[in-house]
């Protein structure tokens, strides 16, 4: 079942074989604590041998090691597809309700059409990324989706449905269980059900007529912007091989995601810290005097650094002059190095060193994003981040995506 028209399509939904550790299967997304080498750490000896998503994604604090864990990740994926997964939706959707830090997140796990999503800048198409894509970040994902039999998505996709006409209602009678367990790493609680049938169509028809009154947007990722882009690449490399009919419906052009709703009460939009590594802090803040863009004494950006602690205000939200500030400052001292931090403890614990600075732009309000997007583009990369880093998406859900 799929319609052109609202980008969306239904799909056979892979689980964990009956009798496999849930918790030890299930993992945060890759882009997770990557300057916590001691959380991925713990990960991989909780999991230890035993099938888990951890052996078929690449987490990107190990992102030097790609050549060698990509092989392996391709490798995993075609042992597991010989017992260790399972057919649990032959055709439909997936109810996720995720306990998080912030209360109970709603989802609906569908399949979106990858012709319809453009992440550059000034796309006008039906799904759009919130913030910019850096280029640099894809070609890892596109390597491993390339040669992959499987996709295990972490992406979040947001639609902007202040009536909750689409996820919320289908929880009214949620249908036959697929899971239900804690996370591992104090991740929280999930459960799942199938949608399917006429239970599924229902969606397809709620999004039908949002698709009416969206302006154009229907659809906002709002994590897993750059995994979105490499399977956006991966199926623009095959198409143009294909036969009209193997066109229309290659499991390639779509991508598993997540749809939640942007008005979800537990949807918190949390600032993406900064840190630059290999600096001087004074240095760094009369730079930023310098530049005319801060103000000193505000609260729009914090600086923090292990002598101490400064205030700057900006005209306007600050995660622009921030980025375009440090971007500049990287090409004028290339023994820097900068790093992207979800929750300001985590932040913290980075800032013993003598030659770290930490920057923390003030939230950036979801409420805003839609209109945002619609008038201006994709926000700069980095802008927010969708909860606190064990609150986001697990992979566990899977689909056939090659041989």
């Amino acid at each position: 079942m799929k319609d052109s028209n609202i980008a969306l399509s239904t799909g056979e939904i892979l689980l964990p074989a009956h009798g496999l550790n849930y918790e030890k299967w299930a993992v945060v997304a890759c882009d997770q604590f990557t300057a916590d080498a001691g959380y991925w750490a713990d990960v991989e000896k909780f999991v230890g041998d035993a099938p888990s998503a951890l052996h078929i994604i690449l987490p990107e604090i190990y992102l030097e090691q790609r050549a060698q864990r990509i092989r392996e990740i391709h490798g995993a994926m075609r042992v597991y597809l010989g017992g260790a997964v399972r057919v649990a939706v032959p055709e439909g959707f997936a109810l996720v309700e995720r306990e998080t830090s912030a209360g109970m997140r709603q989802g609906l796990l569908a399949c979106v059409d990858l012709e319809q999503y453009d992440f550059a800048p000034g796309s006008r198409s039906l799904i759009r990324a919130t913030e910019g894509t850096v280029p640099e970040r894809v070609p890892p994902r596109a390597e491993i989706r390339a040669g992959a039999p499987l996709e295990c998505p972490h992406v979040m996709m947001l639609i902007d449905d202040p009536e909750r006409t689409v996820i919320e209602p289908a929880f009214d009678d949620p249908g036959r269980e697929l899971y239900d367990f804690d996370l591992m790493m104090s991740g929280g609680h999930v459960r799942g059900w199938a949608l399917e049938n006429g239970r599924a169509l229902r969606v397809f028809e709620a999004l039908a007529r949002l698709r009416e009154t969206c302006g154009g947007l229907l659809y906002a990722v709002g994590d897993g912007n750059h995994s979105l882009a490499a399977a956006k690449q991966c199926w623009e490399d095959v198409k143009g091989g294909l036969s009209a009919a193997e066109f229309d419906s290659h499991p390639a052009r779509y991508a598993l995601v997540e749809l939640v709703n942007l008005h979800c009460p537990a949807l918190k939009f949390e600032p993406i810290h900064r840190v630059l590594f290999g600096v001087e802090p004074q240095e760094v803040l009369a730079a930023m005097r310098e530049s005319g863009a801060f103000a000193a004494g505000g609260e729009d950006v914090r600086v923090a650094f292990a002598g101490g602690e400064a205030g700057f205000a900006t005209q306007g939200h600050p995660i622009g002059p921030l980025q375009g500030f440090l971007d500049g400052y990287l090409r004028s001292h290339p023994g820097a190095q900068i790093d992207y931090i979800h929750g300001e403890d985590a932040l913290r614990a980075l800032l013993g060193r003598n030659d770290a600075v930490g920057f923390m732009p003030r939230a950036f309000d979801k409420a805003e994003l839609f209109p945002y997007i619609r008038a201006h583009g994709a926000l700069p990369r980095k802008t927010f981040s969708m909860g606190e880093a064990r609150d986001k998406r697990y992979y566990l859900e899977m689909r056939r995506i090659g041989r």
